[in-house]
């Protein structure tokens, strides 16, 4: 988990009392990472972070840099949007995708709110779906309010 963006939803998902481990491509060595990359296999999108608290788990894909401050909206490769969907209806848990702000939106939310974007510039030349930030719910809605710490007893 050397990405920032992952820490620090990892830090977030504690903070709210649920345990999270790596999951995803990170937790792979460069050479399979890189094989991976050249395939078309739904595992290229296989979300970072699995987070679990009482009974219930989720499954987690940071989007970090993913947001326009122009048009305020979270761009999402179409690829993933596919393989996620796929991915929720087999494993039956949910799938969300948490941004730079902790906005966050399901698999669902990105195809029924997504517009097709233009194709990535930085190099997969792969098809982008644009999601209006006001269309995302809080973190907080799926994942809890953050536990307030013990407070020190008077009585010692």
């Amino acid at each position: 988990m050397g990405d920032a963006h992952e820490q620090r939803i990892a830090e977030e998902l504690t903070a709210r009392g649920w345990a999270v481990n790596p999951w995803g491509q990170g937790v792979l060595t460069h050479p399979v990472q890189a094989a991976l990359r050249g395939t078309n296999s739904s595992l290229r999108w296989t979300p970072d972070l699995l987070a679990a608290k009482e009974g219930h788990v989720a499954m987690i894909d940071c989007k970090s840099s993913m947001t326009s401050r122009a048009t305020h909206r979270h761009a999402i490769e179409s690829a993933a949007v596919r393989a996620h969907l796929q991915l929720v209806a087999w494993t039956v848990l949910p799938l969300y995708y948490v941004f730079d702000s902790l906005d966050i939106l399901t698999p669902f939310d990105a195809l029924a709110a997504g517009q097709t974007g233009p194709h990535s510039l930085s190099g997969s030349g792969a098809p982008y779906l644009l999601v209006p930030t006001t269309r995302c719910h809080a973190f907080d809605s799926a994942f809890g309010p953050r536990r307030r710490p013990p407070v020190a007893s008077d009585a010692a």
